[in-house]
Formats: structure tokens, sequence, C-alpha cells
């Protein structure tokens, strides 16, 4: 498996990332993908945070979703909700 890095979603923001929950479609679109912190000495990765934004009336929780997108491929993305704005709720992933 490769390792993930910011390189794989920069290119991706304001696209949608589909998944399931319970046998419902989602969508979760990426709003923002930057990099975070100071990388230790020889990382694997320099680290990254992802934030993805979903309009449904309701939060969902934070867990492991198996997220698709055209050119990421399936990957599995823990997602934690972090903020409510008009246009939906935020929801974050880290890499470190």
């Amino acid at each position: 498996m490769e390792l993930l890095t910011l390189e794989h979603f920069s290119g991706c923001v304001n696209e949608p990332f589909a998944t399931r929950l319970d046998d419902v479609s989602l969508e979760f679109v990426l709003v923002e993908a930057r990099a975070i912190g100071a990388a230790a000495p020889h990382p694997m990765r320099k680290p990254f945070s992802l934030l993805f934004r979903n309009t449904a009336a309701v939060v969902f929780p934070q867990k492991i979703y198996p997220m698709h997108h055209p050119r990421v491929g399936e990957v599995g993305i823990f997602l934690v909700p972090i903020a409510y704005e008009k246009a939906g709720f935020l929801y974050q992933a880290v890499f470190n």
C-alpha cells in the first residue's frame, strides 16, 4: 500500500469523495488540503490536514470512511467532525 501524501490530495480540492454509511451513499467535498507543523527529521511523510464538507442535516460520527475518488482511488480516511457552517458540517483528517 502506498503512503498517502499531500500531493495525492492537493489537486482534488473542491471535488467530491464518495463513501457509504449503513447502505447510504454520501458525498464529502474536499475543501482544503494543507501542510501542517514541522516534520521530524527524516519523516516517512510531511504532516498534512484535509478538510471535507458534507451538506447533510446531521453530523456523522468520527470513524474511518472508505472514500473513493477517481484519481486517488479507494482509501480509508479517519474523519472527525470539527465544525458546523451554514454550508454544512466540516470534517478533518490529519496525516502525520
